[in-house]
């Protein structure tokens, strides 16, 4: 009878410690809403400024609502959305372009090996192995900002593409066969958004993602497995909805400025995304994880979220002691974000008594989050670019740790955040303060024009964007905010 009863307690105090852990993450998220902006800026290595932040948020905030005032007395071309150049999202449809595809793919495939290899027999230094600084820096943030910027460059270097025909040709298959297994349509793209859920798991709350080791066997194993859905579901069915680094990028690469009609050209940034089709509900959720995880990274770092779990910011623990409390946030970030979403294009539907249905509407203004989330992405990452970038070019030269020196810059001296001197943080924070205010004033235009196809009239367009912009303008003082707040860890 003590022993069932000594277990009941126990049940019930792990029950109420799950409860409570859910309410402080919440929480959290909520009081950073309403937190007094801070004046002090800690900027990477510990360069702390003192910015009139106060007037950032301000400023930012009054630059994306008179945005939307601006728009009001515009109405898009009807012609500007029914007739946009075709973007450059795929494989080269020319014998020419196809073959250079495939060599690019099939080189990338070999660096990748490579760089797996260095991971397992190269520097267990993190800072001087390729693989974690190749993967960290350069694939996921400079790829991702190349694509935000030119277009699906993704395209030309998927490790898979040119193994996967070189493997068919051995089978006796041929691209166009139909694929041993079909994907139900009811899936989705649901493999695509575990995955990343999995891969941003990795990258922010699992212990060790830089050692080099570690990250060379899940590297593997994702390239295996993936591989594997390919030959099962075909290439094209796959990148479409279970890879979720073509997802993401094919995604991306739609705010890109190169164009495709009968030539290559140049256009405006977000000028493919007045034609984009809805995306399926797992693709709206694909977007909100992706903005959501960003902007987590940034935020499980902060002073208040450390100190409101019963941390004390300035003696870190390291990432175990906070593994369940961030997995706990990382996901709870993207239901808040999601439900935030959901609730704006909601009210905005009601108040214009739209039609359309609700999950097409938000599957179509979820297009206008595209220059968030690249903008977060830039202003997040791009100190980690700047220092990890000289990094990686060092350790590309040496990327075994045998002394070679094969593209001269292995010598190259590295400059750090406090190295770059006070003028450099000044600039880096502007920089990393437009980005986001000018990504939330292009997706305020993005959504006005989204806003007049989803709706009958210019008066409804406008009113049914109201929401929305709210929404977008509560999250330019937060990413303002998350700049400018003290950080650890």
């Amino acid at each position: 009878m003590f022993g069932r009863t000594e277990g009941g307690a126990t049940d019930r105090k792990r029950r109420l410690t799950i409860r409570h852990l859910w309410i402080r993450v919440f929480g959290c998220f909520l009081g950073a809403l309403f937190t007094s902006p801070a004046l002090a800026h800690a900027s990477d290595r510990g360069h702390v400024l003192l910015l009139p932040t106060g007037y950032y948020l301000l400023g930012g905030a009054a630059a994306v609502a008179a945005s939307f005032f601006v728009l009001i007395a515009v109405r898009p071309k009807p012609g500007a959305v029914e007739a946009p150049p075709e973007p450059i999202d795929g494989l080269w449809s020319t014998a020419t372009g196809e073959s250079l595809c495939i060599a690019t793919s099939l080189a990338a495939f070999a660096v990748l090996a490579v760089l797996v290899a260095a991971g397992f027999l190269g520097s267990r230094d993190p800072l001087s192995n390729p693989l974690p600084l190749t993967i960290w820096t350069l694939l996921w943030v400079g790829l991702t900002l190349v694509q935000g910027f030119l277009g699906n460059l993704w395209a030309w270097i998927n490790p898979w593409y040119g193994f996967w025909l070189a493997v068919l040709a051995l089978l006796g298959r041929v691209p166009d066969d139909l694929p041993p297994l079909r994907l139900p349509d009811r899936i989705g793209a649901w493999p695509a958004v575990l995955l990343f859920f999995a891969f941003a798991w990795f990258e922010l709350v699992y212990p060790a993602p830089d050692d080099p080791a570690r990250l060379a066997w899940a590297v593997s194993l994702y390239w295996c497995a993936t591989f594997v859905a390919m030959l099962l579901f075909g290439f094209n069915e796959w990148s479409k909805r279970g890879e979720f680094l073509s997802v993401f990028f094919g995604m991306i690469s739609r705010f890109g400025i190169v164009q495709r009609s009968q030539r290559l050209r140049f256009g405006w940034p977000g000028a493919k995304l007045a034609a984009v089709t809805p995306l399926i509900l797992s693709g709206t959720l694909f977007l909100l994880l992706a903005l959501s995880s960003v902007s987590f990274d940034g935020f499980s770092k902060t002073f208040f979220w450390l100190g409101a779990n019963g941390i004390n910011p300035l003696d870190y623990p390291g990432r175990s002691a906070l593994m369940v409390v961030n997995g706990v946030g990382l996901l709870m970030a993207f239901v808040a974000l999601a439900g935030v979403y959901f609730v704006a294009v909601l009210a905005g539907e009601r108040m214009t008594a739209s039609r359309a249905p609700f999950f097409d509407a938000a599957g179509l203004m979820i297009w206008s989050i595209v220059p968030i989330a690249l903008a977060y992405h830039f202003s997040h990452y791009l100190t980690a670019l700047l220092v990890n970038g000289q990094y990686a070019l060092v350790a590309l030269s040496d990327p075994f740790a045998r002394g070679w020196n094969l593209f001269g810059t292995a010598e190259m001296h590295v400059s750090a955040g406090v190295a770059m001197g006070s003028w450099a943080a000044w600039a880096i924070w502007n920089f990393q303060a437009a980005a986001i205010v000018g990504g939330h004033i292009l997706a305020v235009v993005i959504a006005h024009r989204l806003s007049h196809r989803l709706h009958d009239g210019p008066r409804q367009a406008i009113i049914g964007q109201i929401p929305l912009t709210i929404l977008m303008v509560a999250y330019t003082v937060f990413g303002l905010w998350l700049l400018s707040t003290p950080t650890a860890g």
